[in-house]
């Protein structure tokens, strides 16, 4: 089954574009590896943190929605808690809202 899920992660502030763009492919095909679509990516820029993680005081935030099985998530998370180029990381599961099935009235 798939779900809607929203991966938020923030990477290290001293990386390039082109490294960025890396970190972000990496995730991105690890995530169609494991049966994920409709990925959508954006770069939100480097930002102040609220507070120093790892001696940084700044990072680039990424954010990723897309639909994957459950197993994906585990998958990603682990991939970025062993890597160097990300501070912090969090996957939410999106609420989607179920269309009620329209019920059909005789008029007399």
């Amino acid at each position: 089954m798939q779900i809607i899920y929203e991966t938020m992660y923030i990477l290290r502030p001293d990386l390039t574009e082109e490294q960025v763009a890396q970190a972000v492919n990496k995730y991105e095909n690890l995530l169609r590896e494991q049966g994920s679509d409709n990925i959508q990516t954006q770069n939100r820029g480097k930002r102040r943190l609220a507070y120093e993680i790892s001696r940084q005081r700044d990072g680039i935030y990424i954010q990723m929605n897309y639909t994957a099985p459950g197993k994906a998530i585990a998958i990603l998370e682990r991939a970025m808690r062993l890597s160097e180029e990300v501070i912090r990381y969090l996957t939410i599961k999106q609420e989607v809202e179920q269309q009620p099935e329209a019920t059909t009235q005789e008029v007399a």
